[in-house]
């Protein structure tokens, strides 16, 4: 790669313009880092302040030394993912940029090329940066929380960490546990039998198992009792040792329930709570389990708490704009009811002074 200045954008009332050439030898590289029909080197076009320019095997990148480091520095990293292997895709590009204008400290081509669990040709990773730190808190500690929105993979990540666990005889068993109802596991009005009446609210759990392991040999696992997937109610007076232990939709558990599911932290095992705290289903007036534990347990060593963003949501392009969009309607209403709740004394004036009657 060679950077050389423009001589004839030198003039001292114009910035500085220079030249990066980038040359890139394996043909089969290049065609990937271009993407069908140039979607890819579009999308870089359009996002980086520099001109770029391909011609054969070159790259030229021309503008502001600053805006062809940047430009730079992404090529680099997107060459690397494709010698890793990996195909690129216009959103594993659109995490790149992410990740470089973040400036972090953690290289987007390591991020994106760590692999938790591979089946059948499919492999599981982190896709962002938030979520390869929430992969790395799994490691590091033996309670975590995975706090975000929907779409942020805080669930599937944490159940391919278990099943990774589980292959690496790390534990024993893994336990995976929600509340079976949202709105306080009231069941009796259901139809069906108690186990018919669960298992449409366990069945998250089901597919996600069912895209990590063999179909055939789960329900061998589950007989053995080497995998369990059962409502929070059934931990009650239960100590869980060398198990890894999974708590979805934890922000539909009171704090008694979530101090009667922590205490159940055996020798060797290692728990991991997953939730949102803006989709709470509790009847009116309950305090979540999940929102409370974040005040009482903040401070305690080996206890992590990972915050997930919009900006971690891997599913649909929407579904991060939803995300956002109803954050800013709740803030404004916060804002509203603040606003309503400052009341002026009847008769008078704001100020504090008396309102002269008309």
């Amino acid at each position: 790669m060679t950077g050389t200045p423009n001589p004839s954008s030198t003039g001292s009332s114009s910035p500085v313009r220079a030249q990066t050439k980038i040359s890139v030898s394996d043909p089969k590289i290049m065609v990937n880092l271009l993407g069908a029909k140039d979607e890819i080197l579009r999308l870089i076009e359009r996002t980086v302040s520099s001109d770029v320019h391909v011609r054969g095997n070159e790259i030229t990148i021309t503008g502001e030394p600053a805006d062809n480091a940047t430009a730079e520095r992404l090529f680099s990293e997107l060459i690397e993912l494709i010698e890793k292997g990996e195909t690129l895709s216009v959103d594993a590009v659109r995490r790149t940029l992410r990740m470089l204008e973040e400036n972090t400290s953690e290289r987007p081509a390591e991020v994106l090329t760590l692999n938790i669990l591979s089946r059948r040709g499919r492999t599981i990773r982190p896709k962002t940066l938030g979520q390869k730190r929430y992969v790395d808190a799994i490691d590091e500690n033996t309670i975590v929380f995975g706090i975000g929105p929907a779409g942020t993979g805080k669930t599937y990540l944490a159940m391919a960490k278990a099943v990774q666990a589980l292959q690496a005889k790390q534990i024993n068993r893994i336990i995976l546990t929600r509340p079976a109802v949202e709105a306080g596991e009231r069941l009796g009005f259901l139809p069906g039998t108690l186990t018919e009446k669960i298992d449409p609210y366990l069945r998250p759990l089901y597919d996600a198992l069912h895209d990590m392991l063999d179909p055939e040999s789960i329900p061998r696992l589950m007989a053995a009792g080497t995998i369990e997937v059962a409502p929070l109610a059934y931990m009650r007076g239960r100590t869980l040792n060398d198990a890894f232990i999974i708590l979805d939709e934890a922000q539909n558990t009171t704090p008694e329930q979530m101090k009667m599911f922590l205490t159940r932290l055996g020798f060797g095992a290692k728990i991991v709570v997953t939730g949102d705290v803006t989709q709470v289903d509790l009847p009116g007036g309950t305090s979540s389990g999940l929102k409370v534990v974040r005040e009482i347990l903040r401070d305690v060593e080996d206890v992590h708490f990972a915050e997930l963003s919009s900006s971690d949501v891997v599913r649909h392009r929407l579904v991060a704009e939803i995300v956002d969009a109803y954050a800013r309607f709740d803030a404004e209403q916060e804002q509203q009811q603040a606003a309503n709740s400052v009341h002026a004394v009847p008769g008078r004036a704001a100020n504090g002074r008396a309102g002269r009657r008309r």
